[in-house]
């Protein structure tokens, strides 16, 4: 090939391959200039800074040697002299370029080679350029693919233009896919890397079948049934919580269909995956009763605190309500975000009556009454002795069999009972090297200053480097399960709000922080409310 080839020639080639790889005519061109520029300086010399341009219109190429204009010329392929440079551009100066047209030249074959070597990294590049800009934004959608081929599990699909893979475990359990099949993925993530662009595909992730929903479901599409959230043990069984933002439209029987077409449709698609179709309720009891669908429930008991609720069920119904392997409840778990704890009607009472217990043997130790008297206390409610000491005297008085003397008595009694107990506390918090400045900290008690103690927490300055995770706990939900972290405070009855409360006393204390601080932040937050009003 040669520089003086045929033009239209040039020009053919560079659109077919634009055509062929999708890109832009343009980057084709310029592939072939930085080609014909390397063969060039593999003639001219290597250390030469030469140009080559195409012509767009017309093929022809122009090839010249760019000269540095300097005061002193030391390397005369690459420099030019101020005074030599004047003579061609009389407004040359420093530091501008002089071109030195090259005449036209042979490629020869290790040239060529070459040369077609650097075209063809540029029209890669281009490609991969092109691919990831155009599925970059198609994450969150569902697309149609060819089988390409199958390596270790993993499946290659041809997209038509780009090529995905769907992971061996993004694939449907026990699903068989051969070379030449047609394939409906979700793309849930398209990265860049060093091998070009990576389309990742999946078969198992939720968002596929809230997909396939809106496509089979027209009020999903329209957005006149919302998908709350979806839960799924793919290739087995999947729940999926739907709410209608129009009355007159029942949820449920829109996503089923007439005789169950449209549910069918996405169970066909995801290999007769049986899917349970919830109502979504704002009520979190509800909507976990909704969940454990088919199994009956009989109670519900919130802590919403720790997002974890205890479900009653029938004897008979335990067996449902958990599922095979567990994957009932686990389903319903991850579908409402809560912690399911599931029990019988026996059990409970079983536990019932153990609380009962411990709670009586509490009042006899602690307050020096007959069991009698302690099984009275724990069936009126009461469960710890604080709440004897500081209730009022007439809750006491008002139990069956109580006058006003027997209520003082309890009352006294378990005021000094506290009293002893925070004796008791506060020597071995002396004995921990605890500081008693701690103790100005409203609704600090010896017994926390104790635990606080045993963790080295021992000045000021210390707890006021605590956090309230620190005191109180924390919770972390992790692929569906919520693992719960104790705190300092986890045994004593200190919500999150006080401990936070606690932690700016000390921060004050120890002068961390000022009022005006406080106050600053506090019209922070109460400058969005605000504008939100407006």
């Amino acid at each position: 090939m040669a520089v003086s080839a045929n033009r239209l020639e040039l020009l053919q080639i560079a659109d077919a391959v634009a055509r062929e790889k999708v890109i832009d005519r343009e980057i084709v061109l310029a592939a072939m200039a930085d080609a014909i520029q390397k063969a060039a300086r593999s003639r001219y010399g290597t250390e030469s800074n030469i140009r080559a341009d195409i012509n767009p219109k017309t093929g022809e190429i122009r090839l010249q040697r760019l000269l540095e204009v300097v005061e002193a010329a030391e390397d005369y392929s690459t420099q030019i002299p101020l005074e030599l440079a004047r003579d061609r551009n009389p407004d040359a100066a420093l530091g501008d370029f002089i071109a030195d047209p090259l005449p036209p030249m042979d490629f020869g074959r290790i040239a060529a080679q070459s040369a077609k070597q650097v075209i063809v990294q540029k029209v890669r590049e281009a490609e991969r350029d092109r691919q990831f800009d155009e599925f970059k934004d198609r994450v969150g959608e569902i697309v149609n693919g060819t089988v390409k081929r199958v390596e270790y599990g993993n499946v290659i699909v041809d997209l038509g233009r780009g090529e995905g893979i769907i992971r061996r475990d993004e694939m449907i359990p026990r699903e068989n896919v051969r070379y030449g099949d047609r394939v409906r993925a979700y793309v849930y993530d398209v990265r860049r890397e060093q091998r070009g662009p990576q389309i990742f595909l999946s078969r198992t992730h939720p968002q596929f079948m809230v997909k396939l929903f809106t496509m089979e479901v027209p009020e999903i599409y329209d957005g006149i049934i919302q998908v709350k959230s979806v839960a799924r043990d793919p290739g087995s069984r999947a729940k999926i919580a739907v709410i209608s933002n129009d009355s007159s439209i029942d949820p449920v029987g829109a996503c089923v269909g007439m005789r169950g077409s449209r549910v069918q449709a996405v169970v066909g698609e995801l290999q007769g995956e049986k899917i349970d179709i919830i109502p979504w309720s704002q009520d979190p009891a509800t909507f976990v009763v909704n969940a454990l669908q088919p199994a009956e429930v009989a109670k519900v008991v919130l802590d919403e605190d720790a997002e974890r609720i205890e479900v009653v069920v029938p004897d008979e119904q335990l067996s449902l309500a958990i599922g095979r392997r567990g994957q009932n409840v686990r389903l319903a778990s991850q579908l409402t975000g809560w912690d399911i704890d599931i029990m019988t009607e026996a059990e409970e009472s079983e536990r019932r009556q153990k609380e009962f217990n411990e709670r009586t043997n509490l009042f006899m130790d602690s307050l020096d009454v007959d069991e009698m008297v302690g099984q009275v206390l724990a069936s009126e409610g009461f469960a710890a002795v604080e709440e004897l000491a500081y209730v009022e005297l007439d809750e006491i008085a008002s139990i069956d069999g109580f006058d006003e003397d027997t209520a003082q008595e309890i009352q006294t009694r378990a005021r000094e009972y506290l009293e002893k107990l925070e004796a008791e506390m506060d020597e071995k918090r002396k004995a921990l090297g605890v500081s008693d400045e701690l103790r100005g900290i409203d609704g600090m008690t010896a017994q926390m200053m104790v635990a606080l103690g045993e963790d080295g927490i021992k000045t000021m300055e210390d707890f006021a480097g605590c956090a309230a995770d620190d005191l109180v706990g924390w919770s972390e939900r992790k692929n569906g399960e919520t693992k719960k972290f104790e705190g300092l405070f986890s045994k004593f009855d200190v919500s999150r709000v006080e401990a936070e409360q606690m932690v700016v006393q000390a921060r004050l204390a120890a002068g961390w922080i000022t009022e005006e601080d406080l106050a600053k932040e506090a019209e922070a937050e109460e400058a969005p409310e605000a504008e939100q009003e407006v």
